[in-house]
């Protein structure tokens, strides 16, 4: 089971609340606030895509860009010498040190079957 569901490439989290017997969640990955809920999964997930859906058309009114989640663009921080072995290994390698790093995290994600 995952706990994640899809839409108009929005992502948003599933979670469950034992103490109010209901379904909730949130988009991930922009800085608004858009949550949604639901009794069942079915409810759950039409709220979702009503919440996303109504989040565009807000945009749309107000001649606003929608935010978008996960752009292909990131900022890390590496530990102590992580950041100059990285560096030497793509040098040393002949490929660029974002290379390095989007190649090594496909390996990991390949690796864990994500």
């Amino acid at each position: 089971m995952k706990n994640t569901i899809e839409y108009k490439g929005y992502t948003g989290s599933v979670e469950f609340s034992e103490d109010d017997l209901v379904f909730f969640g949130k988009v991930l990955g922009i800085r608004s606030l858009l949550s949604y809920e639901g009794c069942t999964a079915k409810e759950l997930v039409n709220d979702f895509h009503q919440t996303v859906d109504e989040y565009l058309a807000y945009c749309e009114s107000n001649s606003i860009k929608p935010e978008t989640a996960y752009r292909g663009s990131l900022n890390i921080r590496l530990k102590g010498d992580l950041h100059r072995r990285a560096a030497v290994y793509a040098i040393t390698h002949e490929q660029s040190l974002n290379s390095f790093i989007e190649e090594a995290v496909y390996d990991k994600l390949a690796a864990v079957g994500g």
